[in-house]
């Protein structure tokens, strides 16, 4: 049956074109339901025969209590198409959590086409909005199904619309509320997983003051859309997205393109009820409200609104740009060329789950009641959320997991409810599942479907392969690897051999993970959605399944294996004759780690032909090194922690700073190579769909902390650009032998973050990255690791002409989306990381208190913030009591030293302080690493 859609668009030449499209009806679409006479018997059978009721839900129903819905006691849901495409317009997260919910062989979750079916598609009626069109069809998919299937099973229509609901039961359909359907379960946990709906948060009583009286409004209403588009529109609020600073959480700060510069937002009354990660429109305060803001470090149970830390690394917050003389005890406020505004209304919230423990409270009189309780967020920039539960006792002491529902102008906090129960306090494993869970890191297992487009077990190089003609056979080349030790997912080599016109043949080669992995596929898709490895202390989880990353793709030793090659001709002068790409067969003849690929150059009794490659090959990256930085790349430090772990009980053992060697230089020098010439392809070939990476040049203001503290030491740092700043960087020297890499620690921490990017979206100028020194990069190495890479891999096979491009990269939005993802998943993997070794650091000095040399980094009024060079920590240390705001101490900004009055005592930045360390808990469930002055 065919029915005629029509609607109208706007062209780009502004015009009002009436677009009209064929619509395709079916009367063969199933049911899903198992004894179903009438349907096909070969269709899928998932709603089971033996359900008490057939749940048809509506849209917001999904949007809002996904929770309840992932847990296995609600089963036998109808998805009807139109919720999953109203869903996937208003939620992407929500949808992908509810489409993994249909997919889940394991779960009762029919998705019915009703737009498709010639007995529920509904035309659209004179008059009617959108959302009164979709609760009609919804209602009318209902109905057929209480039709099609008679006296067999109930059919329930699940619905929190009060206007929905009465006009179902008034067409003789059953209906009920969420929470009332619930209840019939006899399941009173279940209930905590349901979402008080909005209009409910004023009724419902504060977890803090059970007085009605005390009621009062507390922040101010939001603006409505009209008004803050408007308001965008003439230039009196300014839009962006809120990051909360993660060392003070009263203080927040919002990026506005409108201004060029970020506002900052102080208070929990000016941040009106938003949360870090939202989208918020900002009105300005009046200027002579911009006051600078002294510079403390905040304890980890400030309650208060007058602590306003100075941001500690470029990607938490902006820096703070005065460099006068300021005395603590100073009345005057200054004047803040920084912007400061409140937050009047949010666009689009960021709401999500949030992993923590309830605050201590008496257990109240009773059991299996209602129970009002605070939940605190291990993340300090979150609020605490109120929840009512009805298992309270269940709850104390456990590491849970809770989503905010609502925040109503009368409540101090914003209502929730419960999610999971994660584990107790301080047991490891809950505690790296929380790191995993606040980043939103996917630890699900590979779905059935993922797992099946996976090649067959074992996997040899079949004949096809060696017979593609747009695939060279390279195992007779000497190929090797060098990666950390006990890599298993190799995922690159490199082989470097002698021509007789006394030049190299250099080539680097890539395991070939596209030739496995195909567009559209669910492993691809899956792939796309993770966008990384993450890597923890001892653990891993992977982006591909581990047949591929550890078997199929990696580049082991002695075996046959599939590579994307990027090979060069150089000179002994490492200058680039030729370069060329090619699909490879290659067959690895040693798996090197880093410390033997090491002792192999430095033996110099050895001069077997691998060693011999090895030498040359380190020679060559040498002068390609030096020649990066003479362009002006720079050569940043960072204390990257190694731990040694227990086997059997997973805990360290040890501690220290991941050592860098010549030998990891080498690899990197010419993974970077390669990352830039194969950018250089595709962007000549594809200048509008190619995925680069950026990093953009850090501001003047970015890099002032480092400039001020420099000074301070007599030290004239050059910031003109990337090249001045690295040979000042070299020229940071003194009698101390760690000078200039505490110097350069701190250049790292005033960076931008690299980014992913479309170059469509940008102009050429904006692909520069900063510290490279480089016009074009790009990622292209570790396609095992990474789904940028593995875009780009496809990118150059099109390029080559060895494989159609994917019509993905004609659609621009869809691509800047898969960049704005992998940005996403990059910086939470990194966040990740950071989190699990701040978890193994305080579970390894929890039985080992200890003595050591600090450098003091940064100078606050009531203390200062030291680096640990053994350990590469980095804390607080307090020269005032707990709630004393400087006290006596006088910061003088210029020279970077704090003094205290009518002494000899003072400190300065990058002084060496003897401190001592140990792990205490000042707040309930809150243990941290204390760092005292010796």
């Amino acid at each position: 049956m065919l029915q005629s859609k029509s609607f109208v668009k706007k062209t780009k030449q502004g015009r009002i074109q009436k677009v009209v499209r064929e619509h395709y009806l079916r009367d063969d679409i199933y049911c899903g339901f198992g004894p179903c006479s009438t349907c096909a018997a070969a269709a899928e059978r998932k709603l089971d025969a033996a359900a008490a009721a057939i749940l048809v839900v509506d849209t917001n129903v999904v949007l809002h209590q996904i929770d309840l819905l992932e847990n296995p006691a609600i089963e036998d849901v109808v998805l009807l198409s139109v919720v999953l495409d109203e869903v996937k317009n208003k939620n992407l997260a929500v949808f992908n959590r509810i489409k993994a919910l249909c997919i889940n062989k394991a779960r009762r979750f029919y998705v019915f086409a009703n737009e498709q079916h010639r007995d529920t598609y509904v035309k659209d009626m004179v008059g009617e909005s959108s959302n009164d069109r979709n609760d009609r069809a919804i209602r009318v998919a209902a109905r057929w199904y209480q039709n099609h299937l008679g006296e067999s099973v109930k059919v329930l229509l699940i619905t929190n619309d009060r206007d929905n609901k009465r006009k179902a039961i008034e067409e003789g359909l059953n209906a009920e509320t969420v929470e009332s359907y619930v209840r019939s379960l006899a399941q009173p946990g279940l209930l905590d997983l349901v979402v008080v709906p909005t209009s409910g948060d004023v009724t419902m009583e504060d977890a803090e003051d059970h007085r009605p009286s005390k009621k009062k409004v507390i922040y101010n209403e939001h603006k409505p859309m009209s008004e803050i588009t408007s308001g965008l529109r003439c230039g009196i609020y300014h839009q962006g997205k809120l990051r909360v600073n993660r060392y003070n959480p009263f203080e927040a700060y919002v990026g506005s393109e409108s201004i060029g510069d970020e506002i900052v937002i102080r208070g929990r009354s000016n941040m009106n009820r938003s949360f870090d990660g939202d989208i918020v429109a900002v009105e300005l305060l009046p200027q002579d409200q911009w006051h600078e803001s002294k510079s403390f470090i905040a304890d980890d149970d400030e309650e208060e609104e007058d602590v306003h830390l100075v941001p500690n690394s470029a990607d938490d917050a902006p820096r703070n740009t005065s460099s006068t003389q300021s005395s603590v005890g100073s009345s005057a406020p200054s004047v803040s060329s920084r912007p400061v505004g409140r937050v009047v209304g949010i666009i689009k919230r960021n709401w999500n789950s949030y992993c923590g423990s309830l605050q201590p409270m008496p257990m109240p009189a009773g059991s299996g009641g209602v129970a009002h309780a605070l939940f605190v967020s291990k993340d300090r920039r979150i609020p605490k959320i109120r929840i009512q539960t009805r298992q309270l006792e269940n709850l104390v002491n456990k590491r849970i997991v809770v989503a905010v529902d609502s925040w109503d102008v009368l409540s101090r906090y914003p209502s929730g409810h419960y999610v999971r129960t994660i584990g107790d306090i301080g047991d490891k494993e809950t505690e790296t599942e929380v790191v995993l869970i606040e980043n939103d890191i996917n630890t699900r297992p590979f779905s059935t479907q993922v797992l099946a487009c996976l090649p067959p077990l074992p996997w040899t190089l079949s004949p096809g392969d060696l017979a593609n003609p747009n695939r060279q056979d390279l195992r007779h080349v000497r190929v090797f690897s060098v990666d950390p030790p006990g890599c298993r997912d190799i995922d690159d080599a490199l082989h470097c051999t002698l021509l007789p016109n006394g030049n190299f043949e250099v080539g680097v080669h890539i395991a070939d993970v596209t030739n496995f992995v195909h567009p559209g596929t669910p492993l691809d898709e899956e792939a796309a959605q993770r966008g990384t490895s993450v890597y923890l202390v001892g653990q891993r989880i992977d982006m591909l399944p581990k047949p591929l990353t550890e078997d199929v793709c990696s580049l082991r030793a002695d075996v046959e294996r599939l590579a994307f090659s990027v090979i060069w001709e150089m000179t002994p002068d490492a200058d680039i004759i030729s370069t060329r790409y090619t699909k490879s067969v290659i067959k690895s003849c040693a798996a090197m780690s880093y410390v033997e690929a090491q002792a192999r150059m430095d033996d110099s009794r050895l001069v077997d032909p691998l060693t011999v490659d090895l030498r040359n090959l380190n020679s060559l990256a040498k002068i390609m090194r030096q020649r990066r930085c003479d362009r002006g790349a720079l050569t940043l430090a960072s204390a990257e922690v190694k731990f040694e772990i227990d086997s059997e009980t997973h805990d360290p053992l040890d501690i220290g700073i991941y050592q860098i060697r010549e030998a990891n230089q080498m690899i990197e020098e010419f993974m970077l190579a390669a990352n830039i010439s194969v950018a250089e392809k595709i962007l000549k070939h594809f200048p509008l769909c190619s995925l680069l990476r950026r990093h953009p040049s850090p501001t003047k203001e970015m890099l002032e902390p480092l400039l001020r503290t420099a000074s301070s030491v007599g030290l004239n740092l050059d910031v003109s650009s990337s090249k001045a700043l690295a040979e000042s960087l070299d020229n940071a020297k003194n009698n101390d032998p760690y000078f200039n890499k505490l110097i350069r620690i701190l250049a790292t921490r005033c960076m931008t973050q690299a980014v992913y990017f479309c170059s469509g979206d940008l102009t050429f100028s904006e692909y520069y990255h900063y510290g490279l020194a480089a016009s074009l990069y790009t990622h292209f190495t570790s396609p095992i690791r990474r789904y940028a890479d593995v875009v780009v891999h496809r990118l150059l096979a099109a390029a080559l002409e060895i494989a159609k491009l994917p019509p993905i990269f004609q659609d621009g939005p869809q691509l800047t989306g898969i960049a704005d993802n992998l940005n996403y998943r990059h910086r939470n993997a990194q966040m990740a990381s950071r989190a699990s070794v701040e978890l193994h650091t305080l579970i390894y000095f929890r039985t080992r208190p200890t003595d050591t040399e600090a450098r003091i980094v940064k100078i606050k009024a009531n203390g200062f913030i030291v680096f640990v060079p053994k350990f590469g920590i980095e804390g607080p240390i307090y020269l005032t009591p707990k709630g004393d705001k400087g006290g006596d101490w006088i910061v003088d900004e210029v020279h970077q030293r704090v003094t205290k009055p009518g002494t000899n005592i003072s400190y300065a930045v990058l002084q060496t302080v003897r401190i001592h360390m140990e792990v205490v808990e000042p707040q309930p469930h809150r243990p941290k690493l204390q760092l005292t002055l010796i």
